[in-house]
């Protein structure tokens, strides 16, 4: 076991787990952050996306020795109303049905807009590549994606 100082949701907390811990076990199992998913714990299937300064990771296989500095920020910590463009455009559209891998395929999307203010449907694609979502509301993501564009734009 090994001490870690972590940056979550631009708030400070430690523990004390194996250098090799997965970040997601952390923020389910230590810290109560439930919003991130477990899905398939291979970082195949995208339920377990947040944001490592910002930029989209998935926390089912990155271990926390790797985090160093580096702010984590999870469906949680988004936006502190739920508001976020990409969250406010995802109820417009309508994309939610079961909801299991919304967390992933938001902060996926999130990371995309912040890089690509007004991405093509192939920087869509390839962003969201890896996502999986079981109810096939692909169309409904892309759409909700342009959206959260067209709204921070």
């Amino acid at each position: 076991m090994a001490i870690f100082n972590l940056t979550i949701n631009a708030q400070r907390h430690q523990v004390d787990v194996a250098p090799e811990t997965p970040i997601l076990w952390i923020l389910r199992d230590h810290l109560n952050l439930l919003g991130t998913k477990f899905g398939c714990g291979l970082a195949q299937c995208g339920a377990c996306t947040i944001h490592l300064n910002g930029t989209a990771v998935r926390s089912c296989t990155f271990p926390v020795s790797a985090v160093g500095e580096r702010a984590i920020t999870t469906i949680e910590g988004l936006s502190a109303g739920g508001d976020h463009p990409v969250q406010k455009a995802w109820l417009e559209h309508d994309v939610p049905q079961c909801g299991y891998c919304q967390a992933g395929q938001i902060m996926s999307a999130a990371a995309l807009l912040s890089q690509h203010a007004d991405p093509s449907d192939e920087q869509i694609d390839a962003a969201m590549n890896g996502n999986i979502c079981r109810c096939g509301t692909y169309l409904r993501i892309r759409s909700a994606i342009k959206t959260a564009a067209a709204s921070t734009g």
